[in-house]
């Protein structure tokens, strides 16, 4: 359906925001460390009209089966944390958090399209979240800049929607520039653009989604998160950030669970490698940085105990077949992995991926090139 078959006028604009694929740094954003996202050219699109009288109505195309007119009817006034199901919990939760932080979101008319692929730990709720923001901030003059959007999109998240996540997706989905992956410091919110053109160098970057999502994942992320705060205060630091690398065998010895341990042996291990990854592109050195996304995927299939059957494989096959690194990508427990290939050898790597998943009677991965996209924008 389109606006006008929704809402039977026209919307006063089209706004869009990607979704992303996280190229190193996994879980360390909430632990106010590094993060090297890219966005996708995949994209969430909202066609908005502006409101004055303090209702927010929101369609979406993709939310399957609805019962009536599919239209979620809110009062802007209204809203409370909890206080909307689903996916209209996310856009619901842009608005309160714009309106807790004193900006004058009077209402509006929303219809939402989206190419994000839901599941697939590649940020479809942050581009649902960061598409409603800049088209809100458009439409009543907010004046917000796209870093500003993003913490607001983050407290939706935390505090509306109620999922703990950091402050990574909704920063890329923001922020990132087509042909670069953004290298962000999560504690200082601070970032720069980092060149990463593949194609110029014959390599590619795939995404492989397992179209999997294991159960298990549910609450596993607020776990993970209250382990590495429980570190962190076992080591007495304001965050795992804060833990010298050099010194991280010294430190373990202080943390007393294994469990424990080995999230903070990640996570701290994983800022290095962030850094390594950095210092690589920035050397040309992109082939390099195969085995050092290797790596990280040892780290949060052995020590943050997040990856899953179908990942390890996507991972262990892909290498074994010539790739030159793979590893999961995402809050893990199913969702997608990354593959850096060269160009001559996708064929071959994908094939060997989808022949393995045969073999384990499980149903093929999507696979699709990771091209890095802009940020969010007015169409």
């Amino acid at each position: 359906m389109t606006f006008h078959e929704v809402y039977g006028g026209e919307p006063d604009g089209v706004w869009a925001a990607p979704g992303r694929v996280n190229l190193i740094g996994e879980h360390t954003d909430y632990n106010d460390g590094f993060v090297l996202p890219l966005a996708l050219p995949h994209t969430t699109r909202v066609h908005a009209a502006r409101r004055d009288d303090g209702v927010l109505r929101l369609h979406s195309a993709d939310s399957g089966a609805q019962t009536g007119d599919g239209v979620v009817r809110l009062r802007v006034d209204e809203l409370e944390p909890a206080g909307a199901a689903g996916w209209a919990a996310y856009p619901a939760g842009v608005v309160w958090a714009l309106r807790t932080a004193g900006l004058p979101v009077g209402g509006a008319d929303l219809h939402f399209e989206s190419t994000v692929p839901t599941g697939a730990g590649l940020s479809s709720s942050a581009a649902l979240e960061v598409s409603t923001a800049l088209a809100l901030n458009d439409l009543h003059g907010l004046g917000q800049d796209p870093a500003g959007l993003a913490r607001l999109c983050q407290r939706a998240e935390n505090d509306f929607v109620g999922v703990p996540c950091g402050i990574m997706d909704q920063m890329a989905s923001a922020c990132c520039t087509e042909g670069h992956a953004l290298f962000l410091d999560a504690r200082e919110l601070t970032w720069r653009q980092v060149p990463f053109d593949l194609a110029a160098e014959g390599l590619k970057l795939l995404v492989m989604d397992t179209r999997v999502k294991h159960e298990l994942g549910e609450g596993e992320y607020a776990k993970r998160r209250a382990g590495c705060e429980e570190g962190a205060r076992q080591l007495g630091v304001p965050a795992l950030r804060d833990v010298p690398y050099e010194r991280l065998d010294e430190e373990l010895t202080r943390i007393a669970t294994p469990e424990v341990r080995g999230l903070v042996r990640h996570i701290v291990s994983e800022n290095r490698r962030v850094e390594d990854v950095i210092r690589l592109l920035d050397a040309g050195d992109t082939r390099g940085i195969g085995t050092v996304l290797t790596d990280g995927h040892a780290s949060v299939r052995d020590d943050f105990r997040i990856s899953c059957d179908e990942l390890d494989l996507v991972v262990e096959t892909a290498n074994a077949a010539g790739a030159l690194g793979a590893r999961m990508t995402g809050g893990g427990f199913g969702g997608s992995a990354i593959v850096l290939v060269e160009d001559a050898l996708t064929d071959k790597v994908t094939e060997a991926v989808d022949a393995a998943f045969d073999a384990a009677g499980y149903r093929r991965p999507r696979v699709f090139p990771a091209l890095p996209g802009r940020g969010a924008h007015a169409e």
